[in-house]
C-alpha cells in the first residue's frame, strides 16, 4: 500500500507578518498540534519559498508555505519487561513511582519503553477507558518529571479517580530542583 503524503500549500497575508512559522501553521492547520508542526518542520516537510526553515522561522508577507504531512503511523502499546516501581496495588488500583527520563505512554516519537508498556507486563487488569495506547492512565507526569501515578485497573476505578482529579480533590504536591 503506497503512503499518501497530504499537500497543503497557504500562502501569507500583511496580517501574518513577523508571525513564527510554527505558529502560523498552527493558526491555519488548527487540526494539527504545535509539537507536530513543529516535528513536521524539524522533518524537512515544510518549505517557505520552496526552501526549509526552522520553526522559529518569521513569516514574510505572500511567502508560499507548502506542508507536506504524511500519514500517522498505527500505534499498539505492547507489554514490555520495564521495571516498575509499584507503590501500592489493589484490585482496582496501582500507584507506581515514575522515575524521570521515561513517557508515560506510546505516541509517535515514543513507540515504546514507556510506563504502559511496563504496566502491560505487570498485569492483564487495566481500565478500558483511555483506548489501546492509554489503558489505566487517569493522570500522567511529562518525561522529565518523577513522581506518584495513580493508574486504575477497571473502569469503575478510572470514572472514579478522573472524577476527582476534575474535582481537585486529589491533592497534587510539586516539588522543584533549581
Amino acid at each position: 500500500m503506497e503512503k499518501h503524503i497530504r499537500k497543503i500549500k497557504l500562502t501569507s497575508s500583511y496580517k501574518d507578518i513577523g508571525k513564527r512559522l510554527d505558529l502560523f501553521i498552527c493558526e491555519r492547520i488548527p487540526k494539527l498540534s504545535r509539537s507536530r508542526v513543529q516535528k513536521l518542520i524539524s522533518q524537512g516537510n515544510v518549505f517557505v519559498n520552496n526552501q526549509k526553515k526552522s520553526k522559529s522561522h518569521f513569516v514574510k508577507r505572500g511567502d508560499d508555505i507548502e506542508v507536506n504531512i504524511p500519514p500517522l503511523l498505527k500505534l499498539e502499546a505492547k507489554p514490555e519487561d520495564i521495571k516498575i516501581n509499584i507503590i501500592y496495588e489493589d484490585e482496582d488500583i496501582i500507584v507506581l513511582s515514575k522515575p524521570a527520563g521515561i513517557v508515560v505512554h506510546p505516541s509517535p516519537g515514543h513507540p515504546a519503553k514507556t510506563i504502559v508498556n511496563a504496566l502491560l507486563f505487570h498485569t492483564k487488569f487495566l481500565s478500558d477507558i483511555g483506548g489501546v495506547l492509554r489503558p489505566g492512565i487517569v493522570h500522567r507526569l511529562d518525561k522529565q518529571t518523577s513522581g506518584l501515578m495513580i493508574v486504575a485497573k477497571n473502569d469503575d476505578a478510572h470514572k472514579n479517580l478522573s472524577q476527582q482529579f476534575k474535582k481537585k480533590s486529589v491533592k497534587k504536591i510539586y516539588l522543584a530542583l533549581i
